[in-house]
């Protein structure tokens, strides 16, 4: 149960109270909300709407809120491949969330889709990895070295790129998300813009998860990668894994590429898991909200 106070006003009409709201109406999926979005010289940016909502809240996909086994897969990587990402699209159960890469092609014509078969959104942006013999190659790369408001500028180029994700996923980015004070200012844009970021887990030295709970920034850890050999079987071992690990701690996050081999397993996967009684949600239902607004909404 949510609780809200009558704020002070003038006259007696009635007092109309915007209560908080999780998921776009399913009518309108596919179509941004002009409310979350700001004009820039790089295209549309998301931000938190007037009456605070937020796009984590408003793209999310909703979910029971039932307190059984809960796991996320984020299968990412498309954009890249036009066949690929039509098939990831087509094929994967709308429960699982798509991550897109901000260097992708029909990006906006992607979400559309996606959005409409009811997938929830991430936008992938490549950062610093280590060992990078040419940090430059890719201009599109958020940089340890580079002047923040240069990593803001590339930041805010790819957020641009497309419409209705919950939240930013980083692509590599050791040596980044190693770096407090180069990664600082970039969370901080995204948490003001009522998004979420989602650390795929590959860096043991990330400070992502330390700076979200002091900035509070909504925020979620990947527990393993799904696919890091691509086999069918493999992956779907790799599926059972994340489920034994869910069954302990309650919940659990898988991230894969948009291979066929990848987007074969999780369909079997899903299927039979969903038999067993788990639930397989958006990212977002299983983000760390210091704000505690998800909590409330959920109950």
């Amino acid at each position: 149960m949510t609780k809200y106070s009558p704020g002070l006003r003038s006259g007696s009409e009635p007092l109309i109270l915007q209560a908080p709201r999780v998921g776009q109406d399913p009518r309108l999926a596919g179509t941004p909300n002009e409310d979350l979005l700001e004009d820039s010289p790089y295209g549309p940016l998301p931000v938190v709407g007037p009456d605070g909502l937020r796009p984590m809240d408003h793209y999310a996909r909703p979910w029971s809120g039932a307190r059984g086994t809960r796991i996320a897969i984020i299968v990412g990587g498309l954009g890249l491949s036009q066949t690929g990402t039509q098939r990831a699209i087509e094929e994967l159960p709308s429960e699982i969330t798509l991550a897109f890469a901000a260097s992708g092609n029909s990006l906006q014509r992607w979400m559309q889709a996606s959005r409409r078969q009811g997938h929830e959104i991430l936008l992938q942006v490549p950062m610093e990895p280590f060992g990078s013999s040419d940090p430059e190659s890719d201009p599109n790369t958020l940089l340890v070295d580079a002047p923040q408001a240069k990593n803001l500028e590339r930041l805010h180029e790819a957020m641009a790129s497309i419409t209705g994700y919950t939240g930013i996923m980083n692509h590599l980015g050791g040596r980044l998300l190693s770096n407090v004070d180069a990664l600082e200012p970039l969370l901080r844009d995204v948490s003001a813009r009522g998004l979420l970021f989602l650390d795929d887990g590959s860096s043991a030295r990330s400070t992502s998860g330390t700076l979200a709970k002091a900035i509070d920034l909504p925020h979620a850890f990947a527990d393993m990668t799904l696919d890091g050999q691509v086999e069918t079987a493999a992956i779907l071992r790799k599926l059972d894994d994340l489920e034994r690990l869910a069954l302990r701690k309650g919940s659990a996050i898988g991230v894969a590429s948009a291979f066929d081999e990848s987007v074969q397993a999780i369909r079997q996967w899903v299927q039979e898991a969903s038999r067993r009684g788990i639930e397989i949600v958006g990212v977002s239902a299983l983000a760390d909200d210091p704000t505690g607004y998800r909590a409330e909404v959920n109950q």
